[in-house]
């Protein structure tokens, strides 16, 4: 059975160790160390990677699994069996997922502890780390959550890792999805959290270095929590400082009232819309007034969006007596349409539009809505040989 190195200590990054089988697999040379510091994926925490070397040169550590007791590391060459290895962690990716792995710990005892929420499930991605809480919370506690978690990082207490016996275990309340049998790993950061666990952790809790909770959703009977903690937590904040600069330079506002800015553009524009609607209404009546009677209308409009050329369409084809066209683009970009007639069948009549001025759309029997690739003057000999 392999030796781990892991839950000895969780900032080994280098190692020795020999050989002990190499098989092909599906995803390349599975191979069998006699022990090794790389941690498999299990508990919600995904694997390390890194590289094996040997005196015939380095192999890359793609994926590392635990089968039937047995640590296999799928590498991209193969090692042959016997061979001494230095086994090598890849630190960066490691470090995150401790940081991750031990603020979702915080997290999750710190919820239970002020609310009796269990996590009844965990999963440790590329960007975020999710939670699922059996309760439901509230806005207050989110944030409240949070505030806690990074209170309780600023103490870097040490974190205690220990191997109870069944009879001391016995005493230990602390956190398991299952009913656990032999050795049991505890994990304690004293004062937040308590759990059965086999991942690698910080040393304290202050190398989280911090907690940002992002999202809060209901999940079942209870909520779905998304965070990021240490550098994920950094590089995020950075990149929302970064939008929120532009944000404020765009604006002329200051970087922390970027809100209140984009509150009353928001209301500008919603004035704007509503002032351009009726001015739109305005030319539709006129536009109506003068087709009257007229029979099968062919209209092209400047600046529509599709709900502008559906509201011109209606106003004209309750006048015009025939169908009524309406089109709204430019030969660069193509055009959007709305055609209506009414008691028409228009079925037949888009599907030849269509293949004949390259668009695609379609609707009611009596009212379609698309857009072609056509020029103007190709739209207009169109309905002109109808």
């Amino acid at each position: 059975m392999t030796e781990k190195l892991y839950e000895q200590d969780a900032f080994l990054i280098k190692f020795e160790a020999q050989v002990l089988s190499c098989e092909k697999g599906k995803k390349g040379f599975d191979v069998v160390l006699d022990r090794t510091a790389f941690y498999p994926e299990g508990g919600g925490q995904p694997w390390d990677t890194g590289w094996l070397e040997s005196d015939r040169g380095r192999v890359k550590v793609l994926e590392v699994h635990s089968r039937g007791g047995e640590i296999v590391h799928t590498c991209n060459h193969p090692l042959d069996t016997g061979t001494a290895v230095t086994g090598i962690i890849d630190w960066d990716r490691r470090f995150d997922l401790m940081q991750q792995h031990s603020g979702e710990h915080i997290v999750s005892g710190l919820a239970h502890y002020l609310w009796g929420c269990e996590n009844v499930g965990f999963h440790l991605g590329a960007e975020v780390v999710t939670i699922d809480l059996s309760l439901p919370l509230t806005e207050e506690q989110f944030a409240l959550l949070e505030q806690e978690a990074n209170k309780y990082l600023w103490l870097d207490t040490p974190v205690k890792i220990t191997y109870p016996s069944p009879e001391e275990l016995e005493h230990i309340h602390y956190r398991s999805k299952k009913e656990l049998t032999g050795q049991v790993r505890i994990v304690e950061f004293p004062g937040a959290d308590c759990c059965a666990c086999c991942g690698t952790h910080v040393r304290s809790a202050g190398q989280v270095g911090l907690v940002k909770l992002l999202t809060i959703q209901k999940f079942r009977e209870g909520v779905r929590i998304e965070l990021v903690c240490g550098g994920r937590a950094l590089r995020y904040l950075s990149q929302v400082m970064e939008q929120n600069t532009q944000v404020s330079r765009l604006l002329s506002a200051k970087v922390l009232e970027t809100g209140p800015a984009v509150a009353r553009l928001l209301a500008e524009n919603e004035s704007l819309k509503s002032r351009m609607m009726s001015l739109e209404e305005a030319r539709f009546s006129a536009l109506a007034g003068q087709y009257t009677g007229t029979g099968d209308v062919l209209l092209f409009e400047e600046g529509l969006s599709p709900d502008g050329l559906r509201r011109l369409c209606d106003a004209v084809l309750h006048t015009c007596g025939g169908r009524c066209a309406c089109f709204s683009g430019d030969d660069a970009s193509g055009y959007k349409y709305a055609v209506g007639q009414p008691g028409g069948i228009l079925r037949d009549f888009v599907k030849v539009l269509n293949q004949a001025l390259g668009g695609r759309g379609g609707g009611k029997p009596d009212f379609v809505q698309g857009s072609v690739q056509a020029k103007r003057e190709e739209i207009e000999a169109f309905f002109a040989s109808l």
